[in-house]
């Protein structure tokens, strides 16, 4: 495959990912500027972060005061998840070569979904870089975008915070439908039922993430753990 084809197929596999990214990029943009992120920085933290929810909850958290601590702790929990995600891709990843660092940075939920789509003996190393940077790109465009339209524009933002709400509904329902296993998402709802009925308001977040991952985590390994049978 010549090179011009292959960013011409991966523009078109991308494509459904930028129609998202663009419109939330640009929210998140906005938002940026409403707790005081000039517009360089927005972009620069969606070229150097590019964890689209961690950046809603970032500045989300940051305008409530929140201090550094608390806001990279909340933004580890809430994207262990990728951990799980890159175990899953280590066959395809092999033979990246100098390739390898910018695909684990860039392995968003969109990213994954688009990756794991394609059939396994067509996976390649190559299209998956171009696949991530174009979606990168999209990200990026939108922020800036929204940070400057946010910067040049007077208009009422008021609710425009709940995109990260949306967004959450969106990848769970999305994640639902593709794993088709109730146990995690039950999980996470007993989770976060328990922290907004028993932790203080700036706790919530955190324990329910925490207390969340560490149950999913103890399943996992008592799943998998051999079991040996006694004899009589």
């Amino acid at each position: 495959m010549n090179s011009r084809r292959a960013w011409h197929e991966a523009l078109v596999a991308t494509l459904p990912v930028m129609f998202g990214y663009l419109p939330l990029g640009a929210a998140f943009g906005i938002l940026a500027g409403e707790v005081g992120v000039p517009v360089w920085g927005a972009a620069l933290m969606s070229l150097t972060i590019y964890a689209g929810a961690g950046q809603f909850l970032a500045v989300a958290l940051l305008g409530a005061g929140a201090g550094l601590t608390e806001v990279a702790v909340a933004t580890l929990m809430l994207n262990s998840r990728h951990l799980f995600y890159g175990l899953s891709l280590l066959g395809r990843f092999e033979g990246a070569g100098w390739r390898k660092p910018y695909l684990i940075f860039a392995l968003t939920d969109e990213t994954y979904s688009l990756l794991t789509s394609q059939p396994r003996h067509t996976a390649d190393p190559a299209q998956a870089f171009r696949i991530s940077l174009l979606n990168q790109g999209w990200w990026v465009l939108g922020s800036l975008a929204g940070a400057l339209a946010g910067a040049a524009l007077t208009f009422d933002s008021r609710g425009i915070e709940f995109v990260l709400t949306a967004l959450f509904i969106v990848l769970t329902l999305e994640q639902a439908r593709r794993l088709r296993r109730g146990l995690p998402f039950g999980i996470a709802l007993i989770c976060g039922l328990g922290a907004l009925l028993l932790l203080p308001e700036r706790h919530l977040l955190l324990g329910a993430i925490g207390s969340a991952s560490l149950i999913l985590l103890a399943h996992y390994r008592w799943s998998t753990t051999p079991r040996t049978e006694t004899s009589a």
